[in-house]
């Protein structure tokens, strides 16, 4: 019965937490850019070795990204500059055009790579590199640097 109370607390809890993160556009952005790294971290993890090849895994992970090329650029509306530790810099509402364009590029990048569909590690580089490319170019200016 414990088990069963506990199990049911903390799914009103998960749940609760995603509903407030709809509701919260800077708690959804930076949930998805938690799954956007997670999902580099699958492809940055083959790689560099630490993983083996994995077709499969590998796909899984562009879907993800283009979930988060689908959705991140509504996830900064007007008034979402502040709060929740926000890393968005004010470059994201001041030069629109520009972030757009670079979420445009992402967008690009990551319907490229599901289409290339790498079958190897070597195609896997050559369809992840230009979306890693992507994201740096988007951190760089729309990002706040963390410090260390």
């Amino acid at each position: 019965m414990y088990k069963f109370v506990l199990s049911v607390s903390l799914t009103t809890v998960l749940l609760a937490g995603t509903a407030f993160a709809g509701d919260d556009p800077i708690l959804a952005r930076q949930q998805l850019m938690e799954e956007t790294r997670d999902a580099a971290k699958v492809i940055g993890g083959m790689l560099r070795g630490q993983a083996p090849f994995n077709a499969e895994d590998a796909m899984s992970a562009f879907e993800v990204w283009k979930n988060t090329a689908a959705k991140a650029g509504d996830l900064f509306p007007e008034g979402s500059d502040t709060g929740h530790d926000t890393e968005a810099t004010q470059l994201v509402w001041t030069d629109r055009d520009g972030f757009n364009q670079a979420m445009g590029k992402f967008a690009t990048r990551v319907d490229a790579a599901i289409a290339a569909r790498p079958e190897s590690l070597e195609a896997l580089n050559g369809a992840a590199g230009p979306v890693f490319q992507a994201c740096k170019g988007c951190h760089e200016g729309y990002r706040l640097e963390k410090e260390d």
